[in-house]
């Protein structure tokens, strides 16, 4: 086995195809775990005004997000009430119709019956006319026979 630094080199039998060689590397440094540390290195120290100013800018989006949030309610409970209410008024305009047009066929069916009933009585004149007639052209030939 040979060694070129940080590489070791194995012969292996010899084939008829060629040579054949593990190559074994070396670690670069004894113990890599050493190099990464358990816990990020801090930048520097954080004064309290910053921790202050985060917080001020936190406590901004905070607001931000819940003006956002009641603003689109806002905007929805708006479009139900439009809702609601073109529903109310379609209801009542439906309601309106529905009660004109019920009054137009009662008033067709009174016109219907005042004019059946009308043609009725006529048509009992005629009858009283004609029976009157033949009472009188009877009661005129009794006379005769008389």
């Amino acid at each position: 086995m040979e060694s070129y630094g940080d590489i070791q080199v194995k012969e292996l039998n010899k084939r008829a195809s060629g040579h054949a060689f593990e190559v074994i590397l070396s670690p670069s440094t004894p113990d890599p775990k050493g190099e990464f540390p358990l816990s990020p290195l801090r930048k520097r120290e954080t004064s309290l005004d910053e921790i202050k100013k985060k917080l001020e800018a936190a406590e901004e989006r905070r607001k931000s997000y819940e003006a956002e949030v009641l603003k689109h309610l806002a905007v929805k409970r708006e479009h139900e009430k439009e809702v609601i209410q073109k529903a109310l008024e379609e209801n009542s305009n439906f309601s309106k119709k529905a009660e004109e047009k019920l009054n137009q066929k009662m008033e067709a069916n009174k016109e219907n019956r005042t004019a059946r009933m009308a043609a009725l009585n006529e048509k009992f004149k005629e009858k009283d006319k004609k029976f009157e007639e033949v009472k009188k052209n009877k009661e005129g030939m009794k006379e005769r026979e008389h």
